[in-house]
């Protein structure tokens, strides 16, 4: 069959695959939920509060490309372009924030599939989390079967929610025009405080819904055409989401004015009721939304094993943890151990910290990799290789990563600190512990 045929062909991950994994982290549970965030918080200019993160994130992809290119066969993401540049050190505490990162983000999402789940059945509340750990323990289970199975799956879920999504802009489209309900007034600004404040932190706050595509560095070398063809599947990615998001943004504001959003969990429901859209199409947008969610946690998890293989398989972590399957490409020590951080996460205390908890480690992993692009290129590694803009976009890039981290929760920022001053000490006691020389170097002459 063709769709076999391009998951399977010479048994790689075809290009199409792979975009679909890059959607399949990128399109969570975020825009069912952030989306309704964002225009209570900037009003109507969440619009270009999407497109600026939207903007940002393809920047970072851009780059991303080009250290997929530069280093085809690496398995850790950023991690491995960190080690690569700049040793040992930063590689560490690079990977292993990294590594949490996906991995506190797999109970993040797998709960909001557990509450949406939990919504859909009328079961308590308590519920969503033994639906959140029953959804990682099938997801590790799929993982455990293989990347190319684990791709395939998510294909099909990616292929739903991208339709349902599309499903439920074109029932806005058909409110607004199709009986003239059409009001300009929905998208007059009515938020309080500056706009661009507002606009700022609408960012902020949405910035998760954009992070995922970098799982595809994870597994360059598998997908047909290497690193050209992973660096395509990057780039559709982030351009199919941001088209995605600003068309559901539009379209939430065409069913309802954007002064009566409020912070709400379940924004496209509210919409739809106050447009008085039929059972069916309720149905339909909270079965996207469970598809989203599980879609996500696959692609979490499969990111999260491979980058704990490779910092293993480095020697900056036990050699327990570089079990690998080659023939099914998976790594079998890196999914048992991310569904186990993954469940025990769902009882670690507020969602919403842990989500900035994660969104700390992406946002350290972009901040390394742009300057790791900028190390390689001085050595001439992105010799023949197109680099729009530099240095200009890398450092205005790191600029928009650094004031994002800088608006993250206060409560996730001290603790992200005090993360990063542990793995420090954690990384000299074990060079210590296993008698490395210790290397020394003059900034200045």
């Amino acid at each position: 069959m063709f769709y076999a045929y391009i998951t399977f062909m010479k048994g790689k991950i075809s290009t199409l695959a792979a975009t679909a994994v890059a959607l399949g982290a990128i399109i969570g549970a975020g825009i069912f939920v952030l989306s309704g965030t964002a225009i209570a918080i900037a009003g109507s200019y969440a619009i270009l509060a999407f497109a600026i993160v939207g903007l940002v994130a393809l920047s970072v992809a851009l780059n991303f490309g080009v250290l997929g290119r530069i280093l085809p066969k690496a398995k850790g993401a950023s991690y491995s372009y960190v080690y690569e540049a700049f040793g040992s050190e930063l590689g560490f505490l690079t990977g292993i924030l990294l590594y949490f990162s996906f991995a506190t983000a797999i109970s993040v999402v797998a709960l909001g599939f557990g509450t949406t789940l939990a919504s859909i059945l009328g079961t308590s509340a308590g519920f969503s989390y033994y639906f959140a750990i029953l959804l990682i323990l099938i997801l590790s289970l799929v993982n455990l079967r293989g990347i190319r199975k684990a791709a395939m799956t998510d294909t099909a879920l990616v292929i739903i929610k991208i339709c349902i999504l599309a499903g439920f802009v074109a029932f806005a489209l058909f409110f607004a025009f199709g009986e003239a309900h059409f009001k300009a007034s929905n998208f007059a600004y009515t938020a309080k405080g500056s706009v661009i404040a507002n606009i700022l932190e609408a960012s902020i706050a949405i910035f998760f819904a954009y992070t995922g595509f970098q799982t595809v560095s994870t597994f360059t070398s598998k997908v047909i055409g290497g690193a050209n063809a992973a660096a395509k599947a990057i780039y559709t990615a982030v351009i199919v989401s941001i088209v995605l998001y600003i068309a559901v943004v539009v379209a939430l504001m065409f069913l309802v004015p954007a002064s009566s959003y409020r912070i709400n969990a379940d924004p496209l429901s509210f919409a739809l009721a106050s447009a008085h859209a039929p059972e069916w199409l309720f149905l339909l947008v909270n079965f996207g939304a469970l598809i989203a969610t599980a879609s996500a946690t696959l692609a979490m998890i499969l990111a999260s094993s491979l980058v704990m293989y490779q910092i293993s398989k480095d020697g900056l972590l036990p050699k327990i943890l570089r079990k690998y399957n080659e023939g099914r490409d998976v790594a079998y020590s890196g999914v048992i151990v991310s569904a186990i951080i993954g469940s025990i996460m769902l009882f670690a205390g507020n969602v919403y910290v842990i989500a900035a908890i994660s969104n700390f480690g992406l946002l350290f992993s972009y901040i390394m990799s742009l300057i790791a692009i900028v190390h390689f290129h001085r050595r001439g590694k992105t010799e023949g290789m197109r680099l729009p803009f530099y240095p200009y976009l890398q450092i205005i890039t790191i600029a928009a990563l650094m004031v994002f981290m800088y608006g993250l929760p206060h409560e996730a920022f001290v603790i992200n600190v005090a993360i990063v001053l542990s793995l420090i000490v954690i990384y000299y006691v074990l060079r210590e512990v296993e008698d490395k020389r210790i290397i020394k170097v003059r900034l200045f002459k």
